[in-house]
């Protein structure tokens, strides 16, 4: 079964601790749907189109899972904590087997 990952890219944090909030409220709920934080922040080299800006990824069994965790009361609660705080494009995708 193919894993499904969280890809989050943030082009803007408008107010860190809407983000601060937010993480407080999102580690414990990703953890509980599955999930495992690859990626947070860190270094960025930007090639092509890209823009070097932070990066989350986070790995779970499935991409069912992967969904489910996002659509969690938990995780749900976490967004309303981020509200405006950021601009981000945020993707849900399934890895290859």
């Amino acid at each position: 079964m193919a894993k499904g990952y969280w890809v989050s890219s943030y082009r803007t944090i408008a107010d860190p601790e809407k983000l601060a909030a937010y993480n407080k409220l999102a580690g414990p709920a990703v953890k509980a749907g599955g999930g495992r934080t690859l990626v947070r922040g860190g270094r960025v080299v930007a090639h092509d189109a890209g823009i070097a800006e932070r990066t989350v990824l986070v790995e779970f069994g499935s991409f069912e899972q992967a969904v489910a965790a996002y659509e969690s009361a938990a995780y749900q609660e976490a967004l309303v904590a981020l509200a405006d705080g950021v601009e981000r494009d945020f993707r849900i995708v399934e890895g290859v087997d």
